[in-house]
Protein backbone atom coordinates (compact mmCIF):
# COMPACT_ATOMS: atom_id res chain seq x y z
CA UNK A 1 0.00 0.00 0.00
CA UNK A 2 0.82 3.70 -0.62
CA UNK A 3 1.38 5.41 2.76
CA UNK A 4 1.26 8.77 3.29
CA UNK A 5 3.00 10.28 6.51
CA UNK A 6 1.54 12.26 9.10
CA UNK A 7 2.80 15.42 7.64
CA UNK A 8 1.35 15.01 4.20
CA UNK A 9 4.87 13.88 2.54
CA UNK A 10 4.73 10.11 0.86
CA UNK A 11 6.50 7.69 2.16
CA UNK A 12 5.93 5.19 -0.31
CA UNK A 13 5.08 1.54 -0.88
CA UNK A 14 4.85 -0.15 2.67
CA UNK A 15 3.39 -3.96 3.33
CA UNK A 16 0.66 -3.42 5.95
CA UNK A 17 2.38 -5.01 8.88
CA UNK A 18 5.31 -2.53 8.60
CA UNK A 19 2.88 0.85 7.78
CA UNK A 20 0.86 -0.38 10.99
CA UNK A 21 4.30 -0.64 12.87
CA UNK A 22 5.15 2.85 12.06
CA UNK A 23 1.84 4.40 13.06
CA UNK A 24 1.68 2.54 16.46
CA UNK A 25 5.49 3.78 16.97
CA UNK A 26 3.97 7.54 16.16
CA UNK A 27 1.38 6.83 18.46
CA UNK A 28 -0.98 7.43 15.83
CA UNK A 29 -3.69 5.77 13.31
CA UNK A 30 -3.22 4.32 10.06
CA UNK A 31 -6.40 5.37 8.20
CA UNK A 32 -7.09 4.23 4.59
CA UNK A 33 -7.80 7.30 2.72
CA UNK A 34 -8.35 6.20 -1.24
CA UNK A 35 -9.41 2.11 -0.65
CA UNK A 36 -9.87 1.77 -4.53
CA UNK A 37 -6.60 3.24 -6.22
CA UNK A 38 -3.74 0.87 -7.34
CA UNK A 39 -2.13 0.13 -4.80
CA UNK A 40 -4.40 1.46 -1.90
CA UNK A 41 -3.61 4.90 0.21
CA UNK A 42 -3.38 4.79 3.68
CA UNK A 43 -2.27 7.72 5.93
CA UNK A 44 -1.00 8.04 9.51
CA UNK A 45 -2.98 10.64 11.62
CA UNK A 46 -4.75 10.95 14.76
CA UNK A 47 -8.36 9.89 13.53
CA UNK A 48 -10.17 10.96 16.77
CA UNK A 49 -8.81 14.75 16.37
CA UNK A 50 -9.71 14.50 12.45
CA UNK A 51 -13.68 13.19 13.57
CA UNK A 52 -13.29 16.38 15.64
CA UNK A 53 -12.52 18.95 12.81
CA UNK A 54 -14.69 17.27 10.43
CA UNK A 55 -17.51 18.00 12.68
CA UNK A 56 -16.37 21.68 13.28
CA UNK A 57 -15.89 22.17 10.00
CA UNK A 58 -19.78 20.80 9.30
CA UNK A 59 -20.83 22.40 12.21
CA UNK A 60 -19.78 25.70 10.93
CA UNK A 61 -21.12 25.45 7.25
CA UNK A 62 -24.55 25.22 8.77
CA UNK A 63 -24.32 28.09 11.24
CA UNK A 64 -23.14 30.21 7.60
CA UNK A 65 -26.35 28.43 5.77
CA UNK A 66 -29.16 30.49 6.10
CA UNK A 67 -32.47 28.69 6.61
CA UNK A 68 -34.84 30.40 4.39
CA UNK A 69 -38.87 29.64 5.21
CA UNK A 70 -41.88 30.71 4.22
CA UNK A 71 -44.11 32.62 6.39
CA UNK A 72 -47.86 32.92 6.27
CA UNK A 73 -49.96 36.10 6.26
CA UNK A 74 -53.54 36.39 5.24
CA UNK A 75 -55.86 39.09 4.28
CA UNK A 76 -59.92 39.45 3.16
CA UNK A 77 -61.37 41.32 0.54
CA UNK A 78 -62.96 43.62 3.08
CA UNK A 79 -59.97 44.32 5.83
CA UNK A 80 -60.19 47.38 7.97
CA UNK A 81 -57.44 50.19 7.58
CA UNK A 82 -55.98 48.95 11.31
CA UNK A 83 -55.89 45.50 10.53
CA UNK A 84 -54.53 46.08 7.05
CA UNK A 85 -51.39 48.13 8.63
CA UNK A 86 -50.89 45.78 11.31
CA UNK A 87 -50.48 42.93 8.97
CA UNK A 88 -48.53 44.83 6.68
CA UNK A 89 -45.91 45.44 9.80
CA UNK A 90 -45.60 41.96 10.30
CA UNK A 91 -45.31 41.50 6.72
CA UNK A 92 -42.76 43.78 6.42
CA UNK A 93 -40.84 42.46 9.98
CA UNK A 94 -40.82 38.76 8.22
CA UNK A 95 -39.31 40.00 5.13
CA UNK A 96 -36.69 42.19 6.90
CA UNK A 97 -35.71 39.04 8.57
CA UNK A 98 -34.97 36.78 5.17
CA UNK A 99 -38.17 35.09 5.11
CA UNK A 100 -40.08 34.89 2.03
CA UNK A 101 -43.62 35.18 2.40
CA UNK A 102 -47.12 33.92 0.90
CA UNK A 103 -49.54 37.04 1.11
CA UNK A 104 -53.11 34.71 0.88
CA UNK A 105 -56.44 36.32 0.38
CA UNK A 106 -59.57 34.40 1.49
CA UNK A 107 -62.86 35.12 -0.15
CA UNK A 108 -66.31 33.86 1.52
CA UNK A 109 -69.97 33.57 0.23
CA UNK A 110 -70.26 36.30 -2.50
CA UNK A 111 -67.26 37.71 -2.24
CA UNK A 112 -66.22 35.37 -5.03
CA UNK A 113 -68.41 37.36 -7.35
CA UNK A 114 -65.65 40.15 -7.00
CA UNK A 115 -62.66 38.80 -7.34
CA UNK A 116 -61.26 42.40 -8.66
CA UNK A 117 -61.87 43.58 -4.97
CA UNK A 118 -59.16 41.06 -4.22
CA UNK A 119 -56.68 41.36 -6.44
CA UNK A 120 -56.47 45.32 -4.95
CA UNK A 121 -56.15 44.28 -1.52
CA UNK A 122 -53.13 42.39 -3.17
CA UNK A 123 -51.74 45.31 -4.82
CA UNK A 124 -52.10 47.54 -1.93
CA UNK A 125 -49.93 44.97 0.13
CA UNK A 126 -46.79 45.31 -2.93
CA UNK A 127 -47.33 48.82 -2.64
CA UNK A 128 -47.09 48.81 1.30
CA UNK A 129 -44.33 46.87 0.91
CA UNK A 130 -42.35 49.02 -1.51
CA UNK A 131 -38.91 47.73 -2.67
CA UNK A 132 -38.20 45.79 0.39
CA UNK A 133 -39.63 42.95 -1.95
CA UNK A 134 -40.29 41.40 -5.01
CA UNK A 135 -42.82 39.71 -6.15
CA UNK A 136 -41.70 35.67 -6.68
CA UNK A 137 -44.89 34.27 -7.72
CA UNK A 138 -48.04 36.65 -9.29
CA UNK A 139 -51.39 36.55 -7.50
CA UNK A 140 -53.58 33.75 -8.71
CA UNK A 141 -57.20 32.57 -7.87
CA UNK A 142 -57.09 28.93 -6.15
CA UNK A 143 -60.44 27.87 -5.23
CA UNK A 144 -61.67 30.49 -2.76
CA UNK A 145 -58.14 31.94 -2.34
CA UNK A 146 -56.17 34.50 -4.11
CA UNK A 147 -52.24 33.86 -3.09
CA UNK A 148 -48.59 35.61 -3.86
CA UNK A 149 -45.42 34.86 -2.76
CA UNK A 150 -42.93 37.82 -1.87
CA UNK A 151 -39.26 37.22 -1.65
CA UNK A 152 -36.62 39.75 0.07
CA UNK A 153 -34.83 42.24 -2.44
CA UNK A 154 -31.52 41.91 -0.99
CA UNK A 155 -29.79 44.42 -2.87
CA UNK A 156 -33.03 47.21 -2.18
CA UNK A 157 -32.50 46.32 1.58
CA UNK A 158 -28.83 46.88 1.61
CA UNK A 159 -29.15 50.24 -0.19
CA UNK A 160 -31.99 51.51 2.63
CA UNK A 161 -29.63 50.41 5.54
CA UNK A 162 -27.04 52.26 3.82
CA UNK A 163 -28.82 54.75 3.38
CA UNK A 164 -30.34 55.01 7.34
CA UNK A 165 -26.74 54.85 8.15
CA UNK A 166 -25.87 57.62 6.49
CA UNK A 167 -28.31 59.97 7.53
CA UNK A 168 -27.92 60.09 11.39
CA UNK A 169 -24.34 60.80 10.69
CA UNK A 170 -25.29 63.56 9.53
CA UNK A 171 -26.17 64.97 12.07
CA UNK A 172 -26.60 68.72 11.51
CA UNK A 173 -30.18 68.30 11.06
CA UNK A 174 -30.65 67.45 14.95
CA UNK A 175 -28.67 70.43 15.82
CA UNK A 176 -30.28 72.95 13.49
CA UNK A 177 -34.18 71.93 15.26
CA UNK A 178 -32.34 72.18 18.51
CA UNK A 179 -31.05 75.75 18.00
CA UNK A 180 -34.77 76.73 16.06
CA UNK A 181 -36.34 75.58 19.28
CA UNK A 182 -33.98 78.22 21.37
CA UNK A 183 -35.01 81.21 19.19
CA UNK A 184 -38.43 80.63 19.95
Amino acid sequence: MRLIGPDGGQLGIKPVPEALRMARGLDLDLVEVAPMANPPVCRIMDYGKFRYEESQKAKEARRKSSNISVKEVKFRPKIGKGDFDTKVRHLIGFIGDGHKVKVTLQFRGREMAHPELGSKVLDDVIAAVGPMAKVENQARLEGRSMSMVLAPDKKAMDAMKKAAAEEPADGTRGEQSHAEDEDE
